[in-house]
């Protein structure tokens, strides 16, 4: 008999205390489970998280929609741009196969991004005056600076903005109770360092659709041969919504005693995968970890994933670990965002 797969390393959390009333002994249990995750390995699987059965179905449904069955007028529209560009801000909007780059090599999948809008008279210069986007994408006016510009919101499938919407607003909410455990977690603190350096989240969203690798060995040198590359979040925490398609993304796992590997997140039925980003781990002062991950989707199907990153606000000062120096987040997202494509 063969021998038995490993268990999944990646634990699982219950995150209702901090989204209902609860007692201490309970939000320190939660508190104490997110810690030890964040440790190592890093990514865990959250339940109990308030996002109705209906409204994540929608989401990836309508993401599946775009993708597979818009018309390519209709991508072309909400094309991301480069700076200065029409209507472009070097970052928001669709991407086709192959625009994402990650270290250096293109990634096998499109895409839509969108990031918190940015209104006047915010505190940090790289939220600048730029006014969200009306229904139907018309009033996008340009010429705008690196990331100053506008949402594009699909016009196909209908309906697509509203139930986005309602999910980032979801999404939020849960984002700052999953600080708000963090920094009980980690004390001296840190709650209200946490939840107030997020109140106005610099917040990313991405719809990604990843047609299966070539077999053929078609996505080459340039491409990697990876859906996504690997890499580490920038950010505070990532909130990843899947399909059900499995062994496809990857974490880099390393144990004590054993040498490093790769290790699927396979979705797990009414959970999301998290992972922390650059910016926690420093805020940990490296306690906790940015884990390495990657996609590789091979076979049949086309996979749909909607991650949500929860960030600090444009302006949080976060600082260094050991050796490092602290960053304005606005600041280090436009250095990062500079690379991506």
């Amino acid at each position: 008999m063969p021998p038995s797969p490993p268990a999944s390393p990646f634990p699982t959390i219950d995150i209702s205390p901090f989204l209902h009333p609860s007692t201490p002994s309970r939000l320190h249990s939660t508190s104490a489970s997110l810690s030890a995750a964040c440790t190592n390995p890093g990514f865990f699987y959250l339940t109990n998280h308030n996002l109705s059965r209906a409204l994540t179905s929608r989401v990836l449904a309508l993401a599946r929609a775009f993708f597979l069955h818009a018309p390519a007028a209709e991508k072309e529209r909400i094309r991301r741009l480069g700076v200065g560009v029409g209507k472009g801000d070097g970052a928001r909007g669709y991407q086709v196969v192959g625009d994402n780059v990650t270290e250096g090599k293109r990634d096998w999948h499109e895409a839509i991004d969108w990031y918190r809008p940015v209104r006047e008279g915010e505190p940090f210069e790289c939220a600048g005056g730029g006014r969200e986007d009306g229904r139907d994408g018309g009033d996008r006016e340009g010429p705008y600076e690196l990331l100053k510009g506008v949402n594009a919101w699909p016009a196909y499938p209908e309906g697509f903005r509203e139930v986005y919407e309602e999910y980032v607003e979801k999404m939020s909410e849960l984002g700052t109770a999953v600080v708000e455990a963090m920094g009980l977690a980690l004390g001296d603190g840190m709650e209200e360092v946490f939840v107030g350096n997020t109140r106005r989240s610099a917040w990313v969203m991405r719809a990604i659709g990843y047609p299966p690798l070539p077999e053929d060995g078609t996505a080459g040198k340039d491409e990697g041969g990876v859906s996504c590359g690997a890499h580490s979040d920038y950010g505070c925490v990532t909130l990843l919504l899947a399909d059900e398609t499995a062994g496809a993304l990857q974490a880099w796992v390393e144990s004590e005693g054993e040498e490093g590997r790769w290790v699927d997140v396979d979705p797990m039925d009414g959970a999301l995968v998290v992972n922390i980003g650059d910016m926690m781990s420093r805020w940990s002062g490296g306690k906790w970890k940015a884990t390495r991950h990657r996609v590789l989707h091979r076979g049949g199907g086309y996979r749909v994933s909607v991650p949500f990153f929860f960030e600090p606000d444009w302006d949080a000062e976060v600082p260094g670990k050991e050796g490092e120096e602290e960053v304005i987040y606005g600041k280090y997202l436009e250095g990062k965002v500079k690379g991506n494509f």
